[in-house]
């Protein structure tokens, strides 16, 4: 098939194109051309999506059999790829189950479960799937709508729970540096590597009985994040402490890039893709944590995405306070188990 990939070159889509690729579909990928080199085969329609008239004529110069649209953030932009992909056979729109928020009837957590959205972006990807949907309800479009729970890849580098983006934990837990978790770290959470996400996308195209349908895309089983952590500490080769932090002082000494663990990676998560297994055979994820971590870390190095953490030190300055706290407390403690047992004596 010649299929259009509405992007291209992010965490999750540069995963699909290599899927694409193996499956030796033809790949145009339409973006800015400017955030990454595209593998060797695949063609690039260079446009700003934020431009709807530009990429609508340009996507309709095209004679495209299928599409998978990474980048449609709202409502707007879901109106604006269905005038665009009218004619394609099967279009498929990246959404996120960020959209069944974080406060769930129960675990795990399936298509069934009622859409409330935690934050924003969430909300904004609700409102683009409501649009496609109708647009199946009332006239037929081919779409289906796939929920990613959390991915990772050599694009997107290794996140954590804490300041989700700030790489520069890698190079803490190298140095031997304690790193933070929220709370006690025991929150659990789902992962799955950028190729093996890309198995669903590839899967359901084409797929008659997965039109009109969404999916929620995840790994099968869950770990805590202290198990995320150590996870990456034995493929760096080296263990570390973590120090746990309650989220409302994490809050006060304005943390960066909180707002993920604020929203989500805070609450337990736990979603069933047994509704995508079933209809989508090809769907098997084969990448584990450790290896995945391995490509990786190993990806970072070389295109140097690891900071120098010396650079930093809001986490040195907030494990500080932390630990300050912790002495406070186990005083208080203390003195309190002495007067209670003063006037036991007595």
């Amino acid at each position: 098939m010649k299929i259009c990939v509405v992007g291209g070159t992010g965490n999750i889509s540069s995963g699909i194109v290599n899927v694409l690729l193996e499956h030796n579909h033809e790949v145009v990928c339409f973006n800015r051309g400017i955030r990454a080199r595209l593998p060797d085969g695949v063609r690039l329609i260079k446009g700003d999506r934020s431009n709807s008239k530009d990429f609508e004529d340009k996507i309709k110069s095209e004679n495209f059999d299928a599409a998978i649209d990474m980048l449609c953030f709202n409502a707007q932009q879901a109106k604006s790829s269905i005038r665009a992909f009218k004619n394609v056979k099967h279009f498929v729109m990246c959404s996120t189950v960020g959209t069944y928020g974080n406060k769930y009837n129960l675990f795990p957590v399936d298509e069934n479960h009622p859409i409330r959205p935690a934050d924003g972006y969430s909300h904004n990807k609700a409102e683009a799937d409501s649009v496609f949907m109708d647009a199946y309800e009332k006239n037929n479009f081919p779409v289906t709508i796939i929920k990613s729970s959390t991915v990772y890849g050599p694009k997107g580098g290794l996140i954590r729970q804490v300041a989700s983006v700030d790489f520069s934990w890698i190079d803490r837990v190298r140095k031997g540096k304690p790193i933070i978790v929220c709370a006690d770290g025991n929150a659990i959470h789902q992962f799955i590597y950028a190729d093996d996400a890309g198995l669903a996308f590839s899967g359901v195209l084409g797929k008659k009985h997965c039109i009109g349908q969404n999916y929620i895309l995840a790994n099968k089983g869950f770990i805590t994040w202290n198990e995320y952590h150590h996870t990456a500490m034995k493929v760096i080769g080296r263990e570390v402490e973590l120090v746990g932090v309650p989220l409302a002082n994490l809050e006060k000494m304005k943390v960066p890039n909180l707002d993920l663990c604020k929203n989500y990676f805070s609450h337990n998560a736990y979603y069933s893709a047994d509704k995508l297994t079933r209809d989508v055979p090809e769907f098997k994820p084969k990448v584990s944590l450790e290896s995945g971590m391995r490509k990786v870390i190993k990806e970072m190095d070389k295109n140097g995405k690891i900071p120098n953490s010396d650079e930093k030190n809001w986490e040195d300055q907030i494990i500080k306070n932390q630990r300050k706290v912790k002495i406070t407390i186990s005083n208080k403690i203390a003195k309190l188990l002495f007067k209670i047992k003063r006037k036991i004596k007595r």
